[in-house]
């Protein structure tokens, strides 16, 4: 009697061996095995708050994964399931689904490319920022006219403008306006470095200040390589008390601007018409990048007090006024 039931007892315990061995064999060349020998590339999105069960089936109804109920378990295996994180994700359905729950567990989501050229102002970044699908063109702008917002980076400003800096960034989908716009101004403050600080401070200039000189400067420039002279330019205004007198800083301080500067804009008065107000204007016109930046703080040595575009992207400068009137003559009138 005892030896019958060591052997059943025995072979019990064979059957559950054989049963837990053969689970992990199936469990084993299911995450190794891909649900397709094609590896075609898929977009895979996981939403915020998504069940498991959910994301399980659209991996399946995506040729992600092969069997619904063998993924949920290997999600259940490896504690998973609060680790998935939302967001979009490339995958092929040539990848096991090991990688697949790695992949969601590591929040390597899919980037998306976004370029923010030199010059331009809040608007025109915040329609680039939307076109690309990441936060609202209202959404954003909002933040950047936020004064809490703007607090808490220290800006004097009453805006953001001049501190969204210029730059090619990568971010997902599921990436909020605030921290969008936070990695910008981040970027700023890490390029305007404590030797860029000091220099500030040498030419008497604030942070604030040398960033809107910058910003004209870049909206004057035609060629890179003139930017030190533009800006030794309006030091040199500044110095002698000489009004600016740039056209950039009357076209944002106006709203009705159609692409042609005329008189009426000129005789405007605005917290931004260097034509009317001395010294720089009441902000940033424009975002300026690393070059326009140290423009500022660093203007070629010269004499110049005007400069004319001579319709070629590059510029005819005089140091005097006689000699300006001339080559608006040439340049401009004929």
């Amino acid at each position: 009697m005892i030896k019958r039931t060591i052997l059943i007892s025995t072979l019990f315990c064979l059957c559950i061996g054989t049963f837990i061995g053969g689970a992990v064999l199936w469990m084993t060349v299911f995450i190794q095995t891909p649900a397709s020998t094609q590896a075609k590339p898929v977009t895979f999105t996981v939403a915020s708050g998504q069940h498991v069960t959910t994301i399980a089936q659209n991996l399946q109804d995506q040729d992600l994964i092969s069997n619904l109920i063998a993924f949920k378990l290997y999600v259940r295996i490896k504690k998973a399931g609060t680790r998935i994180k939302a967001g979009e994700y490339e995958m092929n359905t040539g990848m096991p689904p090991k990688a697949v729950l790695d992949l969601l567990t590591s929040g390597r989501n899919k980037l998306y490319r976004l370029t923010i050229p030199e010059g331009l102002n809040m608007e025109e970044i915040a329609m680039l920022v939307q076109k690309a699908g990441l936060c609202s063109s209202k959404e954003f702008l909002t933040l950047c006219n936020d004064m809490k917002f703007i607090n808490a980076f220290k800006i004097p400003g009453m805006t953001l403008e001049g501190y969204l800096y210029p730059d090619t960034y990568f971010f997902s989908k599921e990436t909020d306006c605030k921290t969008l716009i936070t990695k910008m101004v981040t970027t700023f403050n890490k390029t305007f470095n404590d030797k860029w600080k000091a220099r500030a401070k040498e030419l008497n200039l604030s942070v604030h200040e040398v960033v809107i000189l910058a910003s004209i400067i870049e909206k004057e420039t035609g060629n890179a390589k003139e930017r030190p002279i533009i800006s030794s330019v309006f030091h040199n205004r500044l110095k002698r008390n000489m009004r600016l007198e740039s056209d950039p800083t009357v076209i944002y301080g106006v709203s009705d601007y159609d692409g042609r500067i005329r008189y009426k804009h000129l005789r405007r008065v605005t917290p931004y018409n260097t034509y009317k107000i001395k010294g720089l204007p009441a902000g940033p016109i424009a975002n300026p990048g690393a070059l326009a930046l140290k423009a500022a703080l660093y203007p070629a040595q010269t004499n110049y007090l005007f400069f004319v575009s001579k319709n070629d992207t590059t510029h005819q400068f005089s140091t005097n006024l006689r000699d300006h009137n001339r080559a608006v003559k040439k340049y401009q009138l004929n």
